[in-house]
């Protein structure tokens, strides 16, 4: 049976407690609190982004179309003058010390500890500088950085749906509504 995208995070929890189950019970029940906490989250996660503002380059009147096509514009321009320019880096290393365990007349023994090697992250140490450079090109268009907040679940259902083709001039009482095919549209309620 194939599984759904809500499916597959229980068939692994559950092959996981079953699995755990084998070796230690009592880690088995705390796993399967972990994986419905860890499930709560992703649920959060899918719901999320409706309630998220709009971020957007933004100059009232102008087509949606063309702000696309400027954005696409400048950040290829600004990755040709601040490319990506990746470097790894390695976190220091962490002790593990040895584990002491003792049998039933009392002898004990005492494992070696070890050390773990530190994490390794690759940075882009231009992404700031990429970013700086799109956001001064769009400003050179006469395009500014606009951040939309999400319009309240009573003005979303009321609205028809429809995507926004030209930009607004947008006032205190505007929000955006986002669309599930990625589009959004810009309420001016009032």
């Amino acid at each position: 049976m194939p599984l759904t995208v809500w499916g597959w995070p229980y068939a692994f929890a559950f092959a996981l407690v079953t699995v755990n189950s084998i070796v230690n019970r009592a880690e088995s029940g705390h796993f399967l609190i972990v994986m419905l906490r860890a499930m709560k989250l992703i649920t959060l996660a899918a719901l999320l982004p409706a309630c998220l503002p709009v971020s957007t380059y933004y100059r009232a009147g102008a087509p949606l179309a063309l702000v696309e096509r400027e954005e696409t514009a400048c950040q290829v321009r600004a990755l040709a003058q601040a490319p990506v320019a990746q470097i790894v880096r390695q976190g220091p290393p962490r002790y593990i010390p040895g584990i002491r365990s003792c049998n039933s007349h009392g002898v004990c023994h005492v494992s070696r500890g070890y050390y773990v090697p530190g994490p390794i992250t690759t940075v882009d140490v231009n992404a700031d500088l990429r970013q700086r450079v799109e956001r001064q090109c769009m400003a050179d268009k006469g395009f500014v950085p606009q951040s939309i907040p999400a319009c309240p679940p009573g003005v979303a259902s009321a609205a028809p749906a429809r995507a926004t083709t030209t930009l607004p001039r947008l006032t205190a009482q505007s929000c955006a509504i986002r669309n599930g095919d990625g589009t959004f549209q810009i309420v001016n309620q009032g």
